[in-house]
């Protein structure tokens, strides 16, 4: 990133920066979500329903593998967007080297944790005697790309950080053509099943991490790699780390949340009046899940083209344009999120059909679980620009409240409580309650920092 890429984030137009940063990292994130969708579909509709709840099955474990990747890379994002603020290059490129070091050990842990244990977690996950085997088959192929999975996340996030929003939406392209032509490719011609989908995802994700690492070797870039900054340093692996912590325990209480709700729909699911009710119920959930974070990855790519431009202005202490970055994207949130609303209201048969064949009871099951989904989605989308907000500028700890409120105070208790009163459709009726609850908690807390910021520049002027 040049000098004047950086000094545009503290005097461009918030509305065109806004657009300029957040359009490449909304494009990135949908088309992560296309490259679920497409593993999905090609998943249930040629290996079978079984293989779309195994493969819900193990999603408790992809999203913990997704916070360890999430609290390098985010961390280490933000900490090099409040740097170049301050016009610490030197800073900002020890923290590059220092990523790629901590991506490596993290990923290289959870790879052998999650290989010594594999069987255990699939059980805890939700999966059963009849869907283990394909969740198996799915799970090992990711664990053993997982270093690739964490370094491909964590320098996307860097270079976002960095000033190539554009690059860091023509990596995440690039990997998701990749994996649209492998998928077919691997479960259909070659048959290898639902592993197929696991290795076009590991495969495609590492030929645009060989791209990531040619673009960060430019020594012409302001922020590049540099020769004795691989080495871990106390004080950076900390920033990286407290940062990092709030997408980290967001991530890793989604994986938490996943597992309660997994054993919730296994549990009541076997109380419906159909032939291995439990697995079908997965199988929706897993449906479901797909569509509905279709619209959060929109959002959570509002928020990646926020946190630049946030940290940026807040280590500049132009809290004027801090503010107005906040207001447009909760504005853009909304909207992405009312869109989802809708579609699960009137929709909702039609959106669920695509993903799986010959299995009514499945599609029914899926299409009545998402219009309860998003019964309050239109005020997700600001909930969760206030938490990344927090994180951006620094406030690590009020946005690791704000996620531990909205999955562990609020939902799992919810997962417990309703279907003693509504039965199965008690599991789907947690999900919008905490989402309910947990927005108005973010609000008062935003509140909060508002008048703090008033109080301060009052006492600036006065000085």
């Amino acid at each position: 990133m040049d000098e004047k890429h950086l000094t545009e984030l503290g005097t461009e137009r918030i509305p065109r920066l806004l657009l300029k940063y957040a359009m490449p990292a909304i494009a990135a994130m949908v088309a992560a979500s296309v490259l679920n969708i497409v593993d999905s579909f090609f998943i249930g509709n040629y290996a079978g329903k079984n293989a779309i709840s195994g493969m819900a099955a193990t999603l408790p474990f992809i999203n913990l593998a997704t916070a360890f990747g999430a609290m390098v890379g985010v961390g280490a994002g933000s900490v090099i967007s409040i740097r170049l603020g301050q016009k610490d290059a030197q800073t900002a490129n020890h923290v590059l080297g220092n990523t790629i070091t901590l991506n490596i050990l993290i990923g290289l842990l959870v790879t052998i944790i999650g290989l010594l244990g594999m069987d255990t977690f699939l059980y805890w996950f939700g999966a059963s005697d009849i869907t283990a085997p394909y969740a198996k088959d799915y799970m090992q192929v990711l664990l053993l790309g997982n270093i690739v999975s964490h370094s491909f996340f964590g320098l996307n996030s860097v270079l976002r950080a960095g000033g190539h929003p554009q690059t860091a939406m023509y990596c995440t392209l690039l990997a998701v053509a990749l994996n649209c032509v492998l998928d077919p490719l691997f479960i259909i011609v070659m048959d290898w099943g639902i592993s197929g989908a696991a290795w076009a995802t590991v495969l495609s994700q590492l030929v645009s991490l060989l791209w990531q690492l040619r673009i960060l070797n430019r020594s012409a870039e302001v922020l590049h790699f540099t020769p004795g900054t691989y080495k871990l340093h106390p004080s950076i692996v900390r920033q990286i780390l407290a940062i990092g912590a709030s997408p980290f325990l967001t991530n890793a209480c989604a994986s938490l949340v996943v597992l309660f709700i997994n054993q919730s729909m296994r549990r009541w699911g076997d109380t419906l009046p159909i032939e291995n009710g439990g697995d079908a119920a997965l199988a929706a959930y897993g449906i479901d899940n797909r569509v509905v974070f279709f619209f959060l990855m929109i959002v959570i790519g509002l928020n990646h083209g926020m946190q630049p431009i946030a940290g940026y202005n807040w280590g500049a202490r132009q809290d004027h344009r801090v503010r107005k970055v906040l207001i447009l994207t909760m504005i853009a949130a909304t909207c992405v999120t009312t869109i989802g609303f809708l579609t699960g209201e009137f929709f909702p048969h039609q959106v669920v059909g695509i993903f799986i064949k010959d299995a009514p009871e499945v599609t029914a099951i899926a299409a009545r679980g998402f219009r309860i989904d998003v019964a309050v989605f239109p005020i997700v989308g600001a909930q969760m620009v206030i938490s990344s907000f927090f994180q951006s500028i620094g406030h690590a700890g009020k946005s690791i409240f704000l996620s531990m409120t909205r999955q562990m105070l609020f939902l799992i208790p919810g997962l417990y409580i309703l279907p003693l009163w509504f039965g199965f459709d008690g599991v789907w009726w947690a999900i919008p309650l905490s989402d309910l609850l947990s927005f108005f908690v973010a609000v008062g807390m935003l509140m909060w920092l508002v008048r703090h910021l008033r109080k301060r520049n009052e006492t600036h002027r006065t000085t």
